[in-house]
């Protein structure tokens, strides 16, 4: 298609289909795949949120799992997703679901569908930042949702993650450090305890842009704060650290 491009994620031989005029995927979703801690072959992993699918392509490559499944919404990042999957042969791998992360009990069905049983170990959140009626409206209506907290928000995040994971199951989501408060205190209403957290910076002089966390379901309430992630060195280039996450 016309809008469209083939992105090289730089890993295995593994692409992307983006379309310009919807969600193209950013540092943030690369950052939280390389974030996930995954080590056993026999884990399901959910990713909420999925658009194009960039976050289960890359941790098939990265990570050991059993089956990853995709719940997106829309249905132009759906089309996307299920063309990415296709594209990088992981079908036996990477399975689409057509609806609302608010559908526990139907991405529950799939799952169970798939795997033979109802569990899931971890899952991947990349949701959207802005609250609504703040920020820029935007008229492309794919853009606004992927963007806006239309169509879910925290609390439906944290509420599908919490009903959905096994006991000491993990979370793990992407967001605004300027809504970290937001994101302790609604996962806690859940019984998802953050357990890591790890910021990102443009460059040593300004002010994280990016938070990741990794919450454990019933977890304690001790946290570790790691070394913060700097993106970009004082002449402008990726550091190394950057470099090694995208493979580079």
């Amino acid at each position: 298609m016309e809008k469209e491009r083939i992105d090289d994620l730089g890993i295995d031989n593994l692409k992307i289909i983006q379309n310009k005029d919807y969600f193209c995927f950013g540092i943030d979703s690369v950052l939280l795949a390389n974030f996930v801690v995954s080590n056993n072959n026999r884990n399901v992993i959910v990713d909420l949120c999925s658009g194009s699918g960039v976050i289960p392509v890359i941790i098939s490559a990265k990570k050991k799992y059993s089956k990853i499944f995709g719940v997106e919404l829309q249905d132009e990042m759906y089309d996307l997703l299920k063309r990415n999957i296709s594209l990088n042969s992981l079908e036996d791998k990477i399975i689409p679901i057509h609806d609302d992360i608010k559908s526990i009990e139907k991405i529950r069905k799939k799952v169970i569908e798939v795997t033979g049983n109802g569990a899931i170990d971890i899952i991947v959140c990349n949701p959207p930042y802005k609250k609504t009626k703040t920020g820029i409206s935007n008229p492309n209506n794919v853009k606004y949702i992927a963007r806006h907290e239309i169509m879910c928000n925290l609390e439906d995040v944290f509420k599908t993650a919490s009903l959905l994971l096994n006991n000491k199951g993990k979370l793990y989501i992407v967001h605004k450090p300027e809504r970290l408060v937001d994101l302790l205190e609604i996962a806690r209403r859940y019984k998802l305890e953050a357990k890591r957290l790890k910021l990102v910076q443009p460059n040593l002089e300004l002010k994280p842009s990016i938070v990741l966390i990794e919450y454990v379901k019933n977890g304690g309430n001790e946290i570790i704060v790691e070394k913060p992630i700097i993106e970009y060195t004082e002449s402008g280039e990726y550091t190394k650290e950057i470099y090694d996450i995208y493979g580079m």
